[in-house]
């Protein structure tokens, strides 16, 4: 199963954050933020991070599943 993270951009945008401000919210590194924009390999912690830092849902990052 593939994952894709398109939506990933919105909710950042929205804040008005930068990638590096969200990597300093959520306490992630850069390179789960680069894995995210390659739709690499990324784990359900640091999604739980990400999520909680924007409150927003997994759905809202996350494109559709193929």
């Amino acid at each position: 199963m593939e994952f894709n993270y398109n939506k990933f951009q919105k909710p950042p945008i929205d804040k008005d954050m930068k990638k590096k401000d969200l990597c300093a919210l959520a306490g992630i590194g850069f390179a789960s933020v680069t894995n995210m924009g390659r739709n690499s390999h990324v784990t359900t912690e640091i999604l739980l991070k990400i999520c909680t830092a924007l409150t927003c849902k997994v759905e809202d990052i996350m494109g559709n599943c193929t």
